[in-house]
């Protein structure tokens, strides 16, 4: 009988060697947001699964096939968030942050979707999010693109991406495009696949995003939304194109660029790349004017991005001609005795340094190995010097910069180290 176990299949371990590249990624991300003038946001990983039948639409397939979710023992039928824009609206209408003035928020966590596992594909995923409420106009949706412009700049993948934008104008422009797309579509009902006749009645704004390579000449001729677009719609969307060429952050207009889910109003864009195959989405977002009134009788003009972690990483490691960034934990000392009873005199030792000199990062050997072992492991661990504590309870400082041993007291290795830290 097997007993192994193992993690639920789509759901992967950050490892610590990985970890120090997620510090590093987060810790750009926050500095980005940081510049910008946004705040953090932290939310529940558990969500009212009326949420997102509301806000995602129950014709997607987030609400009708990958959502995790269950009832409580109390009756209440929640879910895993399989995304967090809804999340972040129903706290800042909850709360009331948009009260007389605007926000600026972001926020990072995990997400969950049931769907088949693939290569930058999880179950389990983890997104770095960006949403801005009370603002109409497309200057923040061009903020947003200027902030990931100085992001991917920073990670060095600006050789790597590429933006696409398209309007999706309002819903009665949407509607007025959806009759005319119907039409077409039932016309060359012939070439549509499995998946996209399904779509046909639900959302057939969806079928524009196939790739399938047999319908791409027939979904080249669809109609396409950015014709039915009224005034205010085209002179948003032109806006936001000056802007962008005025900044010269290249892109490309794909009116055939369409979003998932259901609230999505007027701009939409991704940042995609060709190194990744089929998962070449890196980041994607837009304005979702209409989510709050789903909830709130109140109109309150938003938009926002996400950007899959995971996928990001993929990609940086898939174009890096070096080392991956990383933050090592490399101790200032190491530790260690020659005699094994000598671990309680080395974590006092250890304790000692620490709390005299503010900020040295200490590690205490408690292997229990031979001393030669506890040396090689201390010199893998990049330190800059190995204390031992030796038979005859003297202590040896070993300075591997400039590889000279000596014997002292707690006194001089004290006074040692404050010159040496500092």
């Amino acid at each position: 009988m097997n007993t192994k176990i193992q993690a639920i299949r789509g759901m992967r371990d950050v490892l610590p060697e990985e970890t120090p590249t997620w510090q590093w990624l987060e810790s750009k991300f926050r500095h980005m947001a940081f510049r910008y003038g946004y705040q953090e946001m932290r939310l529940p990983l558990l969500e009212p699964v009326e949420l997102f039948q509301r806000a995602v639409g129950e014709a997607t397939d987030i609400v009708s096939k990958e959502m995790y979710n269950f009832t409580d023992k109390n009756g209440e039928h929640i879910t895993l968030r399989p995304e967090g824009t809804s999340g972040c609206m129903r706290a800042v209408l909850e709360n009331n942050l948009c009260y007389n003035k605007t926000q600026r928020l972001w926020y990072q966590g995990s997400m969950f979707r049931y769907e088949r596992p693939q290569k930058g594909r999880l179950r389990q995923f983890t997104q770095f999010g960006v949403e801005a409420f009370g603002m109409a106009g497309p200057e923040v949706d061009a903020e947003m693109l200027f902030m990931l412009r100085d992001l991917f700049h920073d990670l060095g993948l600006t050789p790597y991406l590429r933006l696409e934008i398209n309007s999706l104008g309002t819903p009665d422009e949407r509607r007025q495009h959806r009759i005319k797309l119907v039409e077409w579509f039932t016309q060359h009902s012939e070439l549509l696949d499995e998946d996209s006749l399904r779509r046909l009645e639900s959302n057939p704004l969806r079928i524009l995003d196939s790739k399938n390579p047999q319908m791409q000449p027939m979904l080249e001729q669809a109609p396409r939304l950015l014709d039915y677009l009224k005034d205010d719609s085209r002179r948003h969307f032109d806006t936001l194109c000056e802007l962008l060429d005025k900044v010269a952050i290249p892109y490309t207009v794909n009116p055939r660029l369409v979003r998932g889910l259901d609230y999505y109003t007027r701009t939409v864009f991704e940042w995609v790349t060709s190194e990744l195959g089929s998962q070449g989405t890196v980041c994607g977002g837009g304005r979702y004017d209409g989510l709050a009134e789903l909830f709130n009788p109140k109109p309150l003009p938003a938009c926002g991005f996400a950007i899959g972690i995971e996928r990001l990483l993929l990609l940086i490691q898939s174009v890096s001609q070096q080392d991956n960034p990383q933050w090592h934990f490399s101790p200032d000392v190491v530790i260690t005795h020659e005699q094994q009873n000598d671990g309680v005199e080395s974590q006092l030792l250890a304790e000692l340094l620490r709390q005299r000199i503010v900020g040295l990062k200490v590690l205490v050997d408690c292997s229990g190995s031979k001393l030669k072992r506890q040396h090689q492991s201390a010199l893998q661990s990049q330190c800059s010097a190995i204390v031992t504590i030796n038979a005859d309870s003297t202590i040896r400082l070993w300075d591997l910069p400039s590889s000279q041993q000596m014997t002292c007291d707690e006194k001089t290795l004290i006074e040692w180290l404050q010159q040496y830290h500092h």
